[in-house]
């Protein structure tokens, strides 16, 4: 059996393409997306350093789903939650007393870019918007331009808070 030369490169690139890795880093015209929504697993974890760093709520939380994306380039941000209620305590099941949530996309969680004093993540936040009680919420619209470090770098996070604490009890999961 013969086998050609350019048959042979031609698999060797495809497999190449498959087995190397990449880091992806935004660039202007990157839309990053979240293809689910998960709740906080355990409580008070913290994500993003610094100043930039939101606490998890006291108790898990659970969600049915969702997703999230952001257009880095205008700051068009959504994002979708369903189900999103307490996994413990004496609310377990129900999303109350919560009944309202926010987006945050946390830029740069290790804070590496930032060489300052006390290295911080950048937060950036979405209006608050009303979760019923069946634990669902959605928003739409634009946060504005984003700091470049958003764009630059690799580790962003995006989490579902609760408006006026410094607690998220979802986050993006599978980003694309």
């Amino acid at each position: 059996m013969q086998v050609s030369i350019s048959r042979i490169a031609r698999y060797a690139a495809l497999a190449a393409a498959f087995v190397v890795p990449t880091l992806a880093v935004a660039d202007s015209g990157d839309t990053i997306q979240w293809r689910t929504i998960v709740g906080l697993v355990q409580a008070n974890n913290v994500v993003g350093s610094g100043s930039g760093a939101v606490t998890g709520g006291g108790q898990p939380w659970t969600a049915a789903g969702g997703h999230a994306s952001v257009n880095l380039s205008t700051g068009q941000v959504s994002f979708e939650v369903r189900g999103l209620v307490f996994a413990g305590g004496n609310t377990l099941g129900m999303p109350l007393p919560i009944t309202q949530v926010m987006g945050t996309l946390v830029c740069d969680t290790n804070a590496s870019a930032d060489h300052g004093s006390t290295p911080s993540s950048v937060l950036v936040n979405t209006a608050a918007v009303p979760l019923d009680a069946q634990g669902d919420a959605q928003f739409a619209g634009n946060v504005g331009a984003l700091p470049a470090v958003c764009l630059s770098e690799p580790d962003i996070a995006f989490l579902v808070r609760i408006p006026g604490a410094n607690r998220w009890i979802a986050n993006g999961a599978i980003l694309q």
